[in-house]
Order: structure tokens, then sequence, then C-alpha cells
């Protein structure tokens, strides 16, 4: 066996880990036993054109047409219905051929690093950063240069970013919103970023590669906005997937988008092309593919969102955390009151609280609490917070 696929088969990651050991305690000792803030599984349903257009393809759809084989990289009529509403909706380069479509956006991260790294290329990421990219680009030969970001706002340091990138640089990998913290990255910030990039690329006589992790771009509150990257740098790929937008995590659906004008754009396409044949994911879901055009746009009522967002960041203040209050998301990155963000957990188990210490997310000290949750769930949880504060005399 490939050992290393064995050990990363034994070892889960600790959303996961936290996750099944929820189900475990409340299966033995009830529902209100345990609260699990640990994984971001969205509580809100789907709109209901979700629902109105599966219904809709299923009545009129032939079966051997909704059920069967598209293109190996996504029907040819919903990608150009994606790259017009991105141009329609961001004013934002996008082109058909340029699109693939995927199982979710892990499918598109993966492809993504297949298709443009070589062995012991670097990946710069700000941190904390999503723990699984660490995994998808150490599998695609690469490795993953974690940078902290600016203490407080947690923006990306951009002149620390700059100061990282060498020869081995392939790209640069951003989540806004980001996950865990909720920081959105304005657009000041990505217009530095692209321009360190330009100036790197020149300087080193290589393309450096922008990648945008979106799943979470409409998930936005108080008037935060989500630049579009392919309007800041060509030399861009956004993977992007309908699971929180949508409540359709596990559905797995999304794509990629390669900036039209980027360099050598129709070999990178080929490449992404390639990678996904190499891993065996071609044809994303036929039907899901086919509910897109009608659910451009729409979203789940994020202002369910907001709601638990406000109820906690103001709730957990009122106790003497302190935390970054979130632009984006629904995370919320808690300061640990001691050093030791595992030993804060292991004290908060005994309330029965459950979150992911902010370690696995590269940044220690900090842990993240998932609201995607029923709204009466961080009600019941909010004294149980409370207690727990008390015992660090906050």
């Amino acid at each position: 066996m490939n050992e290393r696929m064995r050990g990363l088969g034994a070892k889960k990651s600790i959303i996961r880990e936290l996750f099944e050991y929820a189900k475990t305690v409340r299966a033995e000792k009830g529902a209100d036993s345990v609260f699990d803030f640990t994984i971001g599984n969205p509580s809100v349903g789907a709109p209901d054109a979700v629902s109105e257009a599966l219904i809709h393809l299923i009545k009129t759809m032939p079966p051997e047409v909704l059920h069967g084989y598209t293109s190996a990289q996504g029907d040819p009529a919903v990608r150009e219905a994606i790259a017009a509403y991105v141009r329609d909706t961001f004013g934002a380069p996008a082109a058909a051929d340029k699109i693939y479509m995927t199982v979710g956006a892990a499918a598109a991260l993966t492809i993504s690093f297949h298709a443009i790294l070589n062995p012991g290329d670097e990946v710069i990421v700000p941190a904390p950063y999503f723990p699984e990219y660490k995994v998808f680009v150490e599998g695609a030969g690469g490795v993953l240069r974690p940078i902290p970001s600016l203490k407080g706002s947690l923006a990306p340091d951009v002149d620390a970013i700059a100061a990282a990138i060498n020869e081995k640089t392939a790209m640069l990998l951003i989540n806004s919103p980001n996950n865990p913290s909720g920081a959105v990255i304005d657009e000041a910030t990505v217009s530095r970023l692209a321009a360190v990039l330009e100036e790197k690329s020149r300087a080193y006589g290589r393309t450096i590669f922008l990648v945008g992790d979106e799943p979470y771009r409409e998930l936005v509150y108080d008037g935060a906005t989500v630049p579009y990257l392919t309007n800041y740098y060509k030399n861009t790929i956004v993977c992007y997937s309908f699971s929180k937008s949508l409540s359709l995590a596990g559905e797995r659906i999304g794509y990629i988008l390669l900036h039209p004008e980027c360099e050598n754009a129709n070999d990178i396409y080929a490449a992404i092309c390639g990678a996904g044949r190499s891993l065996g994911y071609v044809c994303a879901p036929s039907m899901l593919q086919f509910m897109i055009p009608y659910c451009l746009g729409k979203t789940s009522d994020i202002e369910i969102y907001a709601k638990n967002r406000t109820m906690l960041y103001e709730g957990l203040s009122s106790f003497g955390y302190e935390a970054v209050k979130p632009e984006g998301a629904f995370y919320l990155f808690l300061k640990s009151p001691e050093p030791d963000a595992y030993a804060f957990l292991e004290k908060a188990k005994k309330h029965g609280l459950l979150f992911v210490p902010g370690d696995d997310f590269g940044y220690p000290g900090y842990v993240r609490i998932a609201y995607c949750v029923q709204n009466e769930t961080i009600e019941k949880a909010l004294p149980r917070f409370e207690a727990l504060a008390k015992e660090y005399n906050l």
C-alpha cells in the first residue's frame, strides 16, 4: 500500500474527529449534552429555486440527457451561463471555454494544484487557512508556505508575503471570506497583492498564479464586498463551490474559472483538463450542472447567519472573550483565554462545547466556532460559554 495514503486515512482531520465525537456523545447522553460548533455544514435550507429547478428538469429533460454524461469539462451551455453571470455581475473577464465543472471546491483546488505545480513548487497562503490545503498541495507535489496574517484584522500581510516569494513560488492561494476567521480581503489589499505578483513574476522569470478559493463569496455582512480576482490579475484561477451559497454542501458541485487572458491560457486550461482526467474528476454530476443556470445569483437566507453572528459575537464579548468580528462566512475566530487552544478545548468539552483549535488552521492561540447552526443552539450554548469564561476569570 501507499504508506502516505494510509497515514492520511488513519488520521482524519481534527474537524471531522470532533464532528464524529459530537455524534457519539449525543447518541449516548442526548441532544443537549453537547453543542457542536466544529463543522461548516449549513443549517439553513436551500432556496426554493433549487428544488424548483430540479423538479422542472426531472419533468422536462430526457432522462438520458439529465442523468447521462456531459462533456468531461462540463456541459457547454452551463459553462456559458456561468461565464455570462460572472461578466454581467462582476464586470470580470470570463469565458465558457476556460471553465471546468468540478465536484465542489475541493476538486477545483486539487485539480488546479495538479495542473500548475511541479515537484518542490511552493504555494504561499495567508494563515489562518483551511487545514486541507496542506494535504491538497502536498498531494500535488508542492510545498505549502503559510504566512501569518496581521494581528487584529487578520488581513493578509502583503509585505511579509512579498518577502516570502522566491524562485520556487508557483502561486499565492487566498480564501475570502476566510475560513476560519470570516475576514474579507478588501479591494486595496487585492490590488497590492496583484502588484506584488506582477513584480515578482518579472523578477523570477516565471508566472506566479493567484488562486482564489471562494465558496463563501456571497456570505458577507454589513455591506462588505468580495473583489472578483480576474479584475485585478490576469494569471488568476478562481475555485468556486455552490455548497455554502445554496446550502448544498453534500451535493458537491462547483467549478474552476481560469482568466481567459492568462499567459498560455490554452495550455493552462489543457493542464486543468489533464489534471481532472488524471484524478478521475471528469463529468461533474449532470443533474446538478443543469440546475446551476436556474440558481445563479440566488442564495439561502443569509440573514439567519447574520443573526447568529450578532448573537454569538455580542454574547461572547460580553463574557470577556476576545474575537475577530467576522465580515463574512459563518465562522467566529475566538482568542483562547490560555495559550494552548487544545487545553481550552478540553475545558470546553466539560461544558458540552465543541470547537476547533486554531493550531490546525496554522494560527495557534485561537479557536474556530462555526455558527452555521440553529439559532436556538447558540441561545442554549451561551450560558455554557459564560460558565467557561468564569473559570478563566475573564
